[in-house]
């Protein structure tokens, strides 16, 4: 894929003309360094490339154990409470079924053979997770589990760790049978949802929507380390309409953040976290666990997702600041540069519209994302921002594309490693 490095881009009326710079060209090739070793939690797969944790998420890594499984996109409808599922080579819902109350997401396992939809039955207590089989993408019986918002897996593979959102906690579950482990109260984390892990897996951050800031899990003790609130920018994006236009910005009067996705930099030390109020990205040292720096990139920042060669970030803006936004928003996405944490461009939804949650196809060619307060799925070009839309059911949220590449699945909508 390429992108014009040479296109200026302007926020918040100052202009950033990104170029690739070389440094440090020795006429004297020095003798190659050692690669570095990471030396990983028991149990986890090893780091293959410390300077890339995605390299084996790259097209041509796709794991034997997916080798038979359909092409789909699993798209839960967060309140027609069903999932809808597209063929992408032909863009048409070809299946359409049932699950539990509010699915917010589809999730694979660790193993990568089932995907799991979490129904978190928003203020109820019927929480369930409903299983698909990727080969034959049909649902099974779904299983009763109390508030899963979300659902991620330890680095080990060992537990599967709902997220429950509403409870302040962090549920840990036996990965096939869903039977109770243990579990971590966070309890100064309100609206916990999205979490990444470290590269050597023996920590995690997670965000907490409703408190502005990211908790951070020491994943061998059990336990919080702490808290970090984030940082509100002095201006945020205007929301003008369906019409991206970064001179439109407006004082940020609003004092806390709503932080959404959060997503780690190929090299392990960075976290990337989305924010929904402050229309883009912090940037928090994983290590020190402080905020570090923050990129500007559209309204409501939301969800993360690195390219198959691990070079580019996007970054799904929905385009309200609202919880409940209206349709046909200022949504777009941001592409950026994960070397120089700089905007290499910005992709606007022709007509206006709200990307949510997703994934990058198997050959890096697509971006899947829902359509949120549109009720469709949008795909993106990644080569030219295009845009192709797909009606679905109400409210689409946290899609997966499957099968996706790499050895082992962290949760979410597929974060491979």
């Amino acid at each position: 894929m390429k992108f014009n490095f040479k296109r200026i881009v302007v926020i918040a009326g100052v202009v950033l003309t990104p170029s690739l710079v070389m440094h440090g060209v020795s006429a004297t090739p020095a003798a190659s360094a050692p690669k570095a070793v990471v030396q990983t939690v028991p149990g986890m797969p090893a780091v293959t490339d410390a300077d890339n944790l995605y390299s084996d998420t790259r097209t041509d890594q796709l794991s034997a154990a997916v080798k038979d499984d359909l092409e789909r996109i699993y798209v839960p409808n967060l309140r027609s409470h069903d999932v809808s599922v597209i063929d992408p080579k032909t863009l048409k819902v070809v299946d359409r079924f049932k699950v539990g109350q509010a699915p917010q997401h589809v999730v694979p396992s660790w193993d990568l053979r089932t995907l799991w939809v979490a129904n978190n039955a928003e203020r109820s207590n019927k929480g369930s997770l409903t299983p698909i089989d990727p080969r034959t993408g049909k649902p099974g019986k779904a299983i009763d589990v109390d508030d899963p918002y979300n659902l991620y897996f330890t680095p080990d593979g060992q537990s599967a760790i709902v997220v429950a959102e509403a409870r302040r906690r962090l549920d840990f579950r036996d990965p096939k049978t869903l039977k109770l482990q243990y579990a971590i109260e966070v309890p100064q984390c309100g609206g916990i949802n999205h979490g990444d892990f470290a590269i050597d897996g023996r920590y995690a951050i997670f965000t907490c929507e409703f408190d502005g800031s990211v908790a951070k899990i020491d994943m061998v003790a059990r336990s919080v380390v702490g808290y970090l609130k984030l940082t509100m920018p002095k201006v945020r994006f205007k929301e003008v309409g369906n019409t991206f236009n970064p001179l439109e910005t407006e004082i940020c009067t609003t004092r806390k953040g709503m932080p959404q996705d959060i997503r780690i930099s190929p090299d392990g030390k960075t976290f990337y976290v989305a924010d929904m109020m402050a229309d883009g990205v912090h940037l928090i040292d994983g290590a020190s666990f402080k905020e570090t720096g923050f990129i500007a990139t559209g309204v409501a920042a939301h969800g993360l997702y690195p390219s198959r060669d691990g070079k580019l970030l996007y970054v799904a803006n929905r385009g309200s600041h609202a919880i409940h936004g209206k349709r046909k928003g200022p949504g777009s996405v941001t592409v950026v540069d994960f070397a120089s944490n700089k905007v290499v461009t910005t992709w606007p939804i022709p007509g206006g519209g709200s990307p949510d949650m997703g994934n990058v196809s198997v050959d890096g060619k697509w971006l899947w994302l829902a359509g949120r307060f549109d009720d469709v799925v949008y795909r993106f070009d990644t080569s030219n921002g295009k845009v192709d839309k797909v009606a679905v059911g109400a409210e689409p949220h946290g899609l997966t594309m499957w099968p996706l590449p790499g050895r082992y699945s962290l949760g979410h909508t597929g974060n491979l490693r």
